[in-house]
């Protein structure tokens, strides 16, 4: 593995949008690194109300519903995942968090794999960050006509049982015909090789097709299904004639970041990151964008709230 550097022009603009020469790293390698894009104090204050969220939410009435990374067959999909598109709910570490009982074998706060999917809504910390004027900006320098958030999470990988999560893009899980999700990560603590930092495949949203989404099944509960009658790239990009699958050997560069760092992931980009051995956590927050203009599939797992999907505007 390697460690690759996102550009920073000496004409990179203080607040808001994306240099050309950010804009085609983005294009030529599926993702990019904004450092500093929050302030101390604004990734400070974002992890305290992470960590708040965490101590005071209740387990009495708690499903224990468990978030799969992937790493099993089985996917979550009860009523309390799928209704989580317009309400802030907990999901435990599927591995190391039980034991073969089933009880907790560590305290809650330190038990959670992540918090979603409507925090940048529902919290103000959040919303003020997830659709601020300096994000629009960003998202209109990646061509976004409509950017519409649909979905946010606190991702926690717990120190010593913070679950991999092997490679993966993240259009079938959120998709539009055709393909517009981008993902705006935010490292809220320093993210490193000892506790699970990001590693990209670049390069690989050229040549890596959506050939499956994540949907609610007619049976019930969620599973992948083949995409038969969508298309499998973005219209920007052209299909290859050799193609880019998830389990294919490529190679994968390390995204080490420092806290209030922004990463921008293609929806199509292979990505992944490995279970956190060290005994320190490495919190993120993250939301996604889709094209508002695109059709959003019906059958994706997570279905838009009453009032829509948010707006993200200037």
């Amino acid at each position: 593995m390697t460690t690759t550097a996102s550009p920073k022009p000496a004409d990179a603009p203080a607040t808001l949008g994306l240099t050309s020469e950010q804009r085609a790293f983005f294009d030529e390698n599926g993702y990019l690194i904004l450092p500093d894009a929050l302030s101390a104090d604004e990734a400070a204050a974002l992890l305290g109300e992470s960590q708040t969220m965490l101590r005071d939410f209740s387990i009495a009435d708690h499903p224990m519903t468990k978030f799969s990374t992937g790493e099993k067959e089985d996917h979550v999909g009860d009523d309390y995942f799928l209704d989580s598109g317009d309400k802030i709910r907990f999901f435990f570490e599927e591995v190391d968090a039980f034991n073969e009982a089933g009880e907790l074998t560590k305290p809650k706060e330190r038990a959670i794999n992540k918090i979603g999917h409507y925090l940048h809504h529902l919290s103000p910390p959040f919303r003020s960050i997830s659709l601020s004027a300096k994000n629009a900006a960003i998202a209109k320098a990646l061509g976004f006509h409509d950017p519409r958030v649909l979905q946010s999470m606190v991702i926690c990988k717990q120190p010593e049982i913070g679950g991999r999560v092997p490679p993966h893009q993240d259009s079938p899980f959120l998709y539009t015909n055709p393909p517009s999700a981008v993902g705006f990560w935010y490292a809220l603590e320093d993210c490193t090789v000892n506790n699970g930092c990001l590693s990209f495949a670049k390069g690989t949203h050229k040549t890596s097709p959506v050939k499956q989404r994540f949907v609610r099944m007619a049976e019930g509960g969620t599973g992948f299904v083949d995409n038969n009658d969508g298309a499998q790239f973005p219209p920007d990009i052209q299909a290859p004639d050799v193609t880019t699958d998830i389990q294919s050997d490529v190679e994968y560069t390390m995204g080490e970041v420092k806290a209030g760092t922004l990463v921008l992931i293609h929806g199509n980009v292979l990505h992944k990151s490995e279970k956190n051995l060290s005994g320190k956590s490495r919190f993120i927050y993250t939301f996604h964008v889709i094209e508002g203009q695109k059709k959003y599939d019906e059958r994706n797992w997570l279905q838009p709230p009453e009032q829509g999907f948010s707006k993200l505007e200037a």
